[in-house]
Parts: C-alpha cells; structure tokens; sequence
C-alpha cells in the first residue's frame, strides 16, 4: 500500500514535486511565449522588442534549471515517500526527455547569446528544441497525474 494513503505528511510531501513543477511549467510556458514573439517579429524582419529578450532569458534560464531539479527529486521522492522503483513509469521517462529537450534548448540559446552560433542557424532549432521540450513537459505531467496519491 502507498505510505501516501496512510501519512498525511507523505500525503503532502508527495504533492511537493508536482506543485513545483506545474509552477515551472507556467514560467516554461511565458519563456516560450515571449521566445515565440522574438521569432514572429525576427521572420517579419521587424527588430527585436525592446526588453523582450531579456525576459525570455530571465524567465528560460531557471525553468531550465528546475526543470533539472525536478528531474532529481521526482524519482527521489518516488523511491523516499513512496518506496517505488525510480523510472518505472511513463512518467518519469517523458520527464527525462523533456529535460533533455529543455536542456538543449538552453545551450543552443547560450551559444547563439555569446555569438558562437550563426542566428540563422541556431535559433530555429532552439525554437524548435524548446517548443517540444514544452510539448513533451505537458505530456509529461498529464501523465503524472495517475502517480498522485
């Protein structure tokens, strides 16, 4: 029997990974909102809005980060509150993908922000990277949702 159904602080604790991540979801979702509006306005020709890459980077750099995180404490809390086999789960292995996604995504987009990438080549793939990296994340939780206690 899952130590959630019993102990109201496992119960609560186990709830810790997901609320954390759906939050980092949401600053995902306006990274890739704000990132999404750079690339309309760069196939426009029109310049960038001004500010507008500076909150795609102040919002995408620590989604990214704790989406790593997440990545940690998911299978840690699953083995610690839950006494499951980490990784055992449709789950955790989207998780692990999108991850990977993010994670790409983020040094594609520290290479194009030091000019060690050509824009033209560089930006549609971190565009694309962190679109399915957002997409797989989505999925991801949905299908944490049977995992809830």
């Amino acid at each position: 029997m899952d130590p959630a159904a019993r102990d109201p602080v496992v119960f609560w604790l186990a709830h810790g990974h997901p609320a954390i991540m759906l939050a980092v979801l949401a600053v995902a979702a306006l990274a890739l909102r704000a990132g999404l509006v750079l690339r309309r306005r760069r196939l426009r020709g029109e310049p960038p809005k001004p500010g507008l890459l500076a909150a795609h980077l102040r919002l995408a750099r620590p989604a990214v980060l704790l989406m790593g995180v997440g990545l940690v404490g998911g299978p840690a809390s699953s083995w610690w509150l839950r006494g499951w086999t980490p990784l055992e789960t449709v789950h955790g292995w989207l998780g692990v993908l999108a991850v990977l996604l993010f994670g790409s995504a983020g040094l594609l987009g520290l290479r194009l922000q030091r000019g060690q990438l050509r824009r033209e080549k560089g930006a549609p793939l971190h565009g694309l990277l962190g679109a399915l990296g957002m997409l797989v994340a989505g999925v991801a939780a949905a299908a944490g949702m049977v995992l809830l206690p």
